[in-house]
């Protein structure tokens, strides 16, 4: 059973792909750069692994609805790790070299802003909360799916939400990449994560991504940034 992978880059924006944005941080992002070394070493683990272990692995540590739910016949049931804390191993997990460097390139893009405003605790706690409700969001939507889930898209897509809240104006440095069309170019990061969300609601229903654990988590970037942020830089 093939895992559902949740890619930051869906295949039909391969072509617009950000690179930078013009919005330093005074500080290094400590926490960001945790996170990425983590997924790094997780996935070099699972590179060791032979197929069928890895198999079994990402059911025992992804998310899989149906085992959450009890509506599905799991093939590999991890009987002794507690279910809900699938929530939040699964986002350390991916499915290819693409799969984890589409999501890391992401995340030190917006993630690293993101913790600079929130500071390095709130961040912590946004990030896996955006995880948790983005793969509750999965979970919800496809309650009697065997497929594991895996990937930290649905937190970072929380980051994203929660980086078009703070800096739509900032620009990102984009690739356009189309046949022999080469070119980057700067971009509002509200026209770069707005059309990257609104793929997100056309790929919804389409096999082999989580498409609402996408869209789960970016929803849940956006409202809950209000309440991460220190009091002196609470939106109105």
């Amino acid at each position: 059973m093939r895992p559902g992978c949740g890619k930051i880059l869906p295949r039909e924006a391969q072509i617009v792909i950000p690179i930078k944005d013009d919005n330093p941080v005074g500080r290094i992002p400590v926490v960001t750069v945790v996170l990425i070394v983590l997924n790094v070493l997780v996935f070099i683990f699972q590179l060791f692994m032979p197929p069928k272990v890895e198999l079994i692995f990402a059911h025992h540590y992804g998310v899989v609805p149906a085992w959450l739910t009890g509506l599905g016949q799991i093939a590999y049931p991890p009987e002794w790790f507690p279910r809900f804390l699938t929530l939040l191993t699964y986002p350390f997990l991916h499915g290819g070299f693409l799969h984890l460097g589409g999501n890391m390139l992401y995340l030190w893009i917006f993630g690293n802003n993101v913790e600079n405003a929130m500071g390095r605790p709130r961040f912590i706690l946004f990030y896996f909360l955006g995880g948790v409700l983005s793969g509750l969001a999965q979970v919800v939507t496809a309650p009697s799916s065997e497929a594991p889930m895996i990937g930290a898209s649905g937190a970072i897509a929380a980051v994203l939400g929660a980086y078009l809240v703070l800096y739509p104006q900032h620009k990102v440095v984009v690739l356009i990449w189309l046949l022999f069309f080469v070119r980057l170019i700067r971009i509002p990061a509200l026209v770069v994560l707005g059309g990257w969300f609104f793929l997100q609601v056309l790929g919804a229903g389409g096999e082999g991504v989580a498409w609402m654990a996408h869209i789960g988590g970016f929803v849940a970037g956006l409202v809950l940034v209000r309440f991460f942020l220190p009091r002196p830089m609470v939106l109105h």
